[in-house]
């Protein structure tokens, strides 16, 4: 996988270079994944809310910082405050402080409670429920770039399919032109091929503007070079898909109570508001302040030294507004946790029948031998309509049903993958190893 990345990093760096070329980076799905856990920026922001709510732990661990204060400080003294004598308070050293009076205070804030022990678990919750968020934005992403990946092999596979008809056209219009110049043929039959070309060639052009948008959609997904086409080598046959049957529902049920990281951020989220209202409730006791103090002829003595302690007065505010709200987020996140189960439950049923539904119909119109029998057909219809052994109708009616079958096999396929994604994303697990 680290070759892979490395790879990838080297072709992007020689792709700004050469940007002129429009290189094409051709890919597999799993290697695009892996480019897309490696580069997508949105995941890497994601993931510094993390690093953000370690911060807070740390943050919440600290002790507050103690205060020092120096108050009561005369900046000069005058000879009738002295009463006439020249020193009545002796300096500190030297010549500093001489006659000069002053109090220093040194306080530290105690928590009590256990305040600070519960302000961490507050926080380590709140990391769980931000490694909960990362997931999920991770789970969402990968549910959308997997079923671009489907969408545009759908549309690159449809375009070579409308490529191939398109040349086989050409190939007998030019023989047509030739034939009416002579007066072997009538005008009318060359004009009905011209619109059968610009037909196919209108659902071509259509097909490589959706194409452009998925390419910026897929290289906004992995921060690609914008010059780079990505083009992808597909499984065309699903088969390494599970078969419905083997699957059990109810399985899958537990397994969006045990996966689901939208499911597990509203059980965290009742354990935050519960550790919240009791930290609330902690605050209702008051902290305590204790203090030394030194008094340098501030008193009746010299030098005075002493020790104090403060603690406030719950009489006006008990936080009663604060420990309500707590308990009531309490209450309310077990609503909103019963209602996001419930909600889960009922996309993966949806889900499982959306794709039992996909898979049966899938296997029952995959037929390898009516796709090939199309091909060799393709070729069959061009020679006997330049021999004249078919209409023009016959013809044109065959190029519009080879065109359909195509498009309907192809369209099966992604929506028989795209409906195996929806199942995983919803049940948040990896089906297929």
């Amino acid at each position: 996988m680290k070759r892979y990345i490395f790879a990838f990093a080297l072709f992007f760096m020689f792709a700004r270079v050469h940007s002129q070329e429009q290189p094409v980076l051709k890919l597999s799905p799993e290697q695009f994944e892996a480019l897309f856990l490696k580069q997508n920026l949105l995941l890497i922001a994601e993931k510094m809310n993390i690093d953000v709510a370690d911060a807070a732990i740390i943050q919440a661990r600290l002790w507050e910082n103690p205060e020092l204060t120096v108050s009561s400080v005369n900046l000069w003294s005058t000879g009738n405050q002295r009463d006439g004598e020249a020193e009545l308070i002796p300096p500190l050293f030297g010549s500093f402080a001489r006659n000069t009076q002053f109090t220093v205070e040194l306080s530290q804030l105690i928590q009590t409670a256990n305040k600070r022990a519960k302000l961490v678990r507050m926080e380590t919750v709140a990391k769980d429920i931000a490694m909960r968020e990362f997931e999920d934005v991770l789970r969402g992403l990968k549910a959308e770039l997997r079923k671009t990946v489907f969408d545009a092999a759908y549309i690159q596979s449809y375009l070579k399919i409308l490529q191939t008809q398109s040349k086989a056209l050409e190939q007998l219009i030019n023989a047509y032109r030739k034939q009416v110049l002579e007066g072997n043929i009538a005008r009318n039959e060359l004009l009905r091929l011209q619109s059968s070309l610009l037909e196919i060639e209108n659902e071509m052009n259509e097909s490589s503007i959706t194409i452009n948008e998925f390419q910026k959609t897929l290289k906004a997904l992995v921060n690609a070079d914008p010059l780079v086409i990505i083009e992808f080598d597909m499984d065309s046959n699903p088969a390494h898909l599970p078969v419905p049957s083997d699957l059990s529902l109810s399985d899958l049920l537990n397994k969006s109570l045990d996966y689901r990281p939208d499911i597990q951020s509203r059980q965290l989220a009742i354990q935050y508001y519960e550790k919240s209202f009791a930290y609330e409730k902690a605050l209702r006791i008051p902290d305590l302040t204790i203090n030394a103090n030194y008094d340098r002829f501030g008193g009746v003595w010299r030098d005075f030294l002493g020790v104090g302690v403060s603690i406030g007065l719950p009489l006006l505010n008990r936080n009663r507004g604060n420990i309500k709200a707590a308990r009531l987020l309490t209450d309310q996140s077990r609503y909103l946790e019963e209602q996001q189960v419930k909600l889960a439950q009922n996309e993966i049923v949806e889900a499982y029948h959306n794709y039992d539904q996909a898979y049966r119909y899938f296997i029952k119109i995959n037929d390898d031998d009516f796709l090939a029998e199309l091909d060799k057909m393709l070729d069959i219809y061009v020679k006997n309509l330049q021999n004249r052994n078919i209409s023009m109708l016959e013809f044109t009616d065959f190029m519009d049903t080879f065109r359909t079958s195509k498009r309907i096999v192809l369209e099966s396929e992604k929506n028989v993958k795209t409906c195996f994604e929806d199942l995983q994303y919803v049940t948040a697990t990896e089906l297929v190893n």
